[in-house]
This record gives C-alpha cells, structure tokens and sequence, in this order.
C-alpha cells in the first residue's frame, strides 16, 4: 500500500493552491508545501499544442524547485489550465474578465488539462489528466451573482466546480472531478505507487 511504502520519502507540494492542498491530504499522505514560486514566469512556446502545456509548465515549476528536492525527497508539482473551441484560459484578470470568460463557457463543452510532475533525486516522471465539462446556458444574472459572491480570480476559467456554480450550472463532466479542481488525485494515487517502486529499486 502507498501509504506504508512512502513513508521514509518526504513529500513536498509546490502549490500555492489551498484546493490542491487539500485534495493530496485526502490521499492521506503526510507532505510539506512550497509556495514560494511567485517570481516563477509562466511562460510556453507557442508551438505546443493545448494538451501539453500543462505538462510543460509542471515540468518548469518542477525545474524552479530542483534546488529543494534532496535524496528521499519527492517533488509533486502541477498545472492546470482551461480549454474551450481551442483557446487556452488562464486565470482571470478581474470582475469583468471573469463574467467575460463565464460567458464564453456557457452553454459550452470545455477541457480541464492538468500536467503533474513529480521528480525526485533521480527520477523525473509527468503525466496529463483530462476531464471534459460541459455548461448548461448561464444567465447573465447567474454569472454576475456567482463572480460577486465566490470572487473566482485565482482559478483557471474563472470557476470552481465545488462551489455554487458547479451545483447549479454544471450539467455533466466526463473524467475526473477533482481533476476540475486542479489535481486528479485519483491518477496521482497510481502514479506515485509506480514512482516510488523506481525509486526503491535504484
């Protein structure tokens, strides 16, 4: 079992994200958190396609922080972004770009992409997690009420599925829920069983 095959491996989360911090605690995994990637440019050639940017920008922030990983340290880092008719959406940039993005997404099918990296001294492995969410058409008023209230600007596509919104807009999602929430525990679980297998085999 991952919990008693992981304990003499210190866990670290880079993520300033409490949703993330508080989905890899449901795992029930002791780790440490870094938050500190404030100064990290989170910029990608524009030549990849939507799929792997999430993964490329977990992979960087894995890079910011390769001075922290030490011998039984293992580095779980992510990314996650919003994709809709092939545009990639960010975190918006206040009130009025997030009843701008909502509006865009209403009534729609969108992806949620989220890259995971996980590195260690001497391994380095990432992976993509895809969930396709569709909207049911949103009133003017609703997004209005639920940007007002829930102040969403600090997640990719101006939403979050746990909160009203998700409740009351979200008509049907094909893949991981808390994938949606920035980290697809579900896979990650796997992953880091097969990881630190390697690990102990070196």
């Amino acid at each position: 079992m991952l919990i008693d095959e992981i304990k003499d491996v210190e866990i670290i989360l880079a993520s300033r994200s409490p949703r993330r911090k508080a989905l890899l605690k449901g795992l029930g995994l002791d780790y440490k958190t870094l938050d500190n990637d404030s100064e990290l440019q989170e910029v990608y050639p524009d030549t990849l396609t939507p799929g792997q940017v999430p993964v490329f920008l977990a992979q960087l922030k894995a890079k910011h922080f390769a001075d922290k990983i030490q011998k039984n340290t293992l580095l779980i880092t992510a990314d996650t972004i919003v994709v809709c008719d092939d545009r990639i959406i960010g975190k918006p940039s206040g009130r009025d770009h997030a009843i701008e993005i909502l509006g865009f997404l209403s009534g729609k099918k969108h992806e949620v992409y989220t890259g995971v990296c996980l590195s260690s001294a001497t391994l380095q492995t990432s992976f993509l997690a895809t969930t396709h969410v569709y909207f049911r058409k949103l009133t003017e008023e609703e997004i209005i009420y639920y940007i007002d209230k829930y102040k969403p600007f600090d997640k990719a596509g101006a939403y979050g599925i746990q909160e009203w919104i998700g409740f009351a807009g979200v008509e049907k999602i094909e893949g991981s829920y808390f994938n949606v929430m920035g980290l697809p525990v579900e896979q990650l679980y796997l992953e880091l069983e097969k990881f630190v297998a390697r690990i102990k085999e070196r």
